[in-house]
């Protein structure tokens, strides 16, 4: 019985340490997830970790020769990232604030991702290799500017903190701990640099949907961007598509979404 309180009393108070919160409104396509946060760990926090390991991985670009190499195409990406970022605010307004930055690498594989804070990163290869349309790079990017709204790397370093503090507090008490240090870097790694989870990612497609839609960009393009990423698969999903949910049921998703944002596209083209 004692042993059981020794495991039971640490994760209790894990969980004890999280706060639900609504991190962004609705939109049209009504994402109204709650969400948990551990409460001792602040957005500012978070997007600080999330710039410092950007900028690494920028300086790795630089000194392999592959940042931002492709002008033309940096000042493209740029240009559609202009369009959709005064589109945060209907989501959330203090995202206007954010230092927004968009960097490509020249790399062939198919991926983009984000940062939380703003920071997102291209690969060359999504873009070349599937011959994108504005529109569908658009879909992309406000995919994962919606990941950074939604503070999905926040939440994914909360519930990994808690776990491992959890585990790290048991540990201890049973003679076996390392440090919290150790639990709370590891967490912090996991959270930034793992994959999203599957409803993360639907929530960015729909987000992201609306972003575009917003801003000008056909919502249709989205099911065109799916069924490329689809078929250029080969039998095994693209980085991008590691955790996502399978294109079928995708693009069955977006189809079922479109006719809330066409009107707020159809408002942007007047």
């Amino acid at each position: 019985m004692r042993l059981r309180l020794l495991v039971v009393i640490p994760l209790l108070l894990a969980l004890a340490a999280c706060e639900t919160v609504q991190t962004t409104q609705g939109g049209a396509v009504g994402v109204q997830r709650q969400q948990m946060m551990f409460g001792g760990l602040s957005s500012a926090q978070v997007n600080q970790m999330a710039a410092e390991s950007y900028a690494k991985m920028l300086e790795e670009a630089r000194e392999n020769n592959a940042l931002n190499t492709d002008a033309a195409l940096v000042r493209r990406l740029r240009r559609i990232a202009d369009d959709l970022i005064p589109q945060v605010v209907h989501f959330r307004r203090d995202a206007l604030d954010w230092d927004w930055e968009v960097n490509v690498v020249q790399n062939d594989q198919l991926n983009a991702s984000v940062m939380p804070g703003g920071k997102i990163l291209f690969f060359s290869g999504i873009v070349n290799r599937l011959e994108l349309t504005d529109a569908e790079i658009a879909q992309i990017m406000g995919h994962e500017m919606a990941h950074a709204l939604r503070e999905h790397g926040r939440e994914a370093v909360s519930r990994a903190y808690a776990a491992q503090t959890g585990t790290q507090v048991v540990g201890a008490l049973l003679g076996l701990g390392e440090g919290t240090r150790q639990a709370a870097d590891a967490a912090v790694q996991y959270g930034l640099m793992m994959p999203h989870s599957r409803a993360n990612e639907t929530e960015a497609d729909l987000i992201g949907l609306e972003l575009a839609a917003r801003a000008g960009y056909n919502p249709e393009a989205a099911i065109t961007l799916w069924q490329k990423m689809a078929g250029a698969s080969s039998g095994s999903p693209p980085a991008f598509l590691s955790t996502h949910p399978s294109p079928q049921g995708r693009i069955q998703t977006l189809r079922n979404t479109i006719p809330r944002v066409q009107p707020l596209y159809e408002q942007a083209r007047r």
